[in-house]
């Protein structure tokens, strides 16, 4: 059976107009049908648990250096092992999904994040940390795709606009809360306690969903193993490449630096250039593979037939396109509030927490909005609201800015994000056949976790090249020599911010200079800002361009 005959023969029952809801169940279906709401609870739970993970630790890295004695790398490799094993098992785990079911999936990934966040906690070293989070990777590998899968295939007409709306508001409120969340419990008790709050609502999530979520329709199609080791290595070599690139150097290493076995000079070829060439030549062997086994009936990961839906396409560009400007802007807002503005983490995590207020209450509004303009206006308005927020903000911050001037504009800017967040998954989704409906969910979810990690390797470039650009003119002006401006130039950009206050300590006039310091590093972050603001502008073209044409087809 052909990818073309494979979407043909998956059509019906499932496959929607753009905007349209899908086709009702029977009502022999319908009356075993659990609460869909109960559903949707049980959905919202994981989400949360996946999201937070992946944004608590961050804050509560400086206590495990100094618990577990971890040397610099291991301590970046703590958050980026869990969102390159992340990455590269979404695919894998969303045909699982269509092949054993997705309630299967999501409770085997609930039992394995919980069980890692365990292990995590009790952690004595970084290995035991690293393998702990390397699992927890895999476990939300699992169960985010199964989350996405869940929706599109239970719920129908309004209930689905619902549905989707508080699925991205929660996706986009929880990456918000989590440093928050994060810097309370480590300030409040230890870094252990941010993986030992998992177990208990992980087992309570399992427990309910084995009651509550039905069993999905499973595929009788194979599992293609080697799509499955290709789509890995290709995620895992982007992804690190795109985490990494700020660190390393995007084309030559900035540093002498070990990686593994292998030792490597400055100013020679960045590792990370080579794992994103990697990445890319890998990623392209693997969708023409998919392409020839699709045409040959063999079992595919990816049916690249998906692509020629309109919808699907464009809806998995823009997914990535928001989730790149979205990922931005919560690398970069934390360093200004902290480095600049002298905020404590929580204080920090409370002006981030407004992005949270005006994503929940676009969420709860987003059933509303799409009933009356549809789903793919939805979008649109919302990455409106989006790009015109946070490009407000880029155009008027600066140091000493008040609080509640950044958090108003970030309310505006988190009813953006509700909207549009959930919104689009129901658009990338809309023309997917329920067959493949854990693989189309977990396409777009890859394509949204390519879309963050490059819009934290975008806003951390921009950032970078926004100090060196202001930094020494601005140094130059207290009379500081080139030399000594490039040193302090360096050590800003080296340590995102970090250094300030001790450098504006070591000098003669340190009011004047921790003034500089700041001022170019707001500038810098403006930028850093405008960087992201494109990126959101760009989700709004490729979302215009959907919604345009599913008007024409009417």
């Amino acid at each position: 059976m052909t990818v073309t005959r494979s979407l043909a023969a998956d059509a019906r029952p499932g496959a929607l107009s753009p905007d349209a809801a899908p086709t009702p169940r029977t009502s022999a279906q319908a009356s075993r049908t659990p609460n869909h709401w109960l559903i949707l609870g049980v959905v919202m739970f994981g989400v949360s648990l996946i999201v937070l993970d992946s944004t608590v630790v961050a804050v509560s890295i400086p206590a495990m250096i100094a618990d577990l004695r971890l040397t610099l790398t291991q301590a970046q490799w703590v958050t980026s092992l869990y969102s390159v094993i992340f990455a590269s098992l979404l695919l894998t785990s969303g045909t699982l999904g269509d092949r054993m079911g997705t309630k299967r999936v999501f409770l085997a990934g609930l039992a394995v994040f919980g069980a890692a966040s365990v292990l995590a906690a009790l952690a004595t070293s970084a290995a035991t940390l690293l393998l702990a989070r390397g699992l927890q990777g895999l476990g939300g590998a699992l169960v985010l795709p199964s989350t996405l899968s869940t929706i599109n295939a239970n719920f129908r007409g309004r209930s689905r606009a619902a549905a989707f709306g508080m699925w991205g508001a929660v996706m986009a409120a929880m990456a918000a809360i989590g440093p928050l969340l994060g810097g309370w419990i480590t300030q409040t008790f230890s870094w252990e306690w941010i993986f030992l709050i998992n177990p208990p609502i992980a087992a309570l999530i399992f427990v309910l969903g084995l009651r509550v979520l039905p069993a999905g329709e499973r595929s009788r199609v194979g599992i293609d193993w080697r799509g499955s080791v290709l789509s890995a290595a290709a995620m895992a070599a982007l992804v690190f490449g795109l985490i990494e690139a700020t660190i390393f150097g995007w084309l030559r290493l900035k540093n002498d630096a070990v990686i593994g076995p292998l030792t490597w000079r400055a100013g020679a070829v960045s590792p990370t250039a080579v794992a994103i060439v990697c990445g890319l030549a890998l990623l392209a062997f693997f969708v023409w593979d998919q392409a020839r086994r699709g045409r040959a009936g063999k079992a595919v990961l990816l049916d690249v037939g998906l692509f020629r839906l309109s919808s699907f396409t464009n809806g998995n560009v823009t997914a990535m396109m928001v989730a790149m400007g979205e990922f931005g802007v919560l690398f970069v807002l934390p360093l200004f509030l902290i480095n600049v503005q002298g905020f404590g983490a929580i204080e920090a995590g409370w002006v981030l927490a407004s992005l949270a207020i005006g994503a929940f209450l676009s969420g709860a509004a987003a059933r509303h909005v799409a009933s009356r303009i549809g789903a793919a206006w939805t979008v649109v308005v919302g990455l409106a609201l989006e790009v015109a927020g946070i490009a407000v903000l880029a155009a008027i911050l600066h140091a000493g800015m008040p609080a509640w001037t950044m958090s108003a504009l970030l309310v505006g800017y988190g009813l953006g994000m509700g909207l549009a967040s959930a919104q689009v998954a129901s658009v990338v989704l809309a023309q997917v056949p329920l067959s493949r409906s854990g693989m189309g969910s977990a396409t777009q979810t890859t394509f949204r976790q390519l879309g963050s990690s490059l819009g934290s390797a975008v806003a951390g470039s921009t950032l970078a090249v926004g100090l060196t650009a202001v930094m020494p003119g601005k140094l130059a002006g207290l009379g500081i020599p080139a030399a000594q401006a490039d040193a302090i130039t360096n050590a800003t950009v080296t340590s995102a911010g970090a250094a300030m206050a001790h450098i504006a300590g070591q000098g003669p006039r340190p009011d004047a200079l921790h003034a500089v310091l700041t001022e170019s590093f707001a500038s810098a972050t403006s930028l850093s800002l405008a960087a992201s603001a494109a990126a959101l502008g760009v989700g709004l073209v490729s979302a215009l361009i959907l919604a345009s044409r599913q008007r024409g087809q009417l």
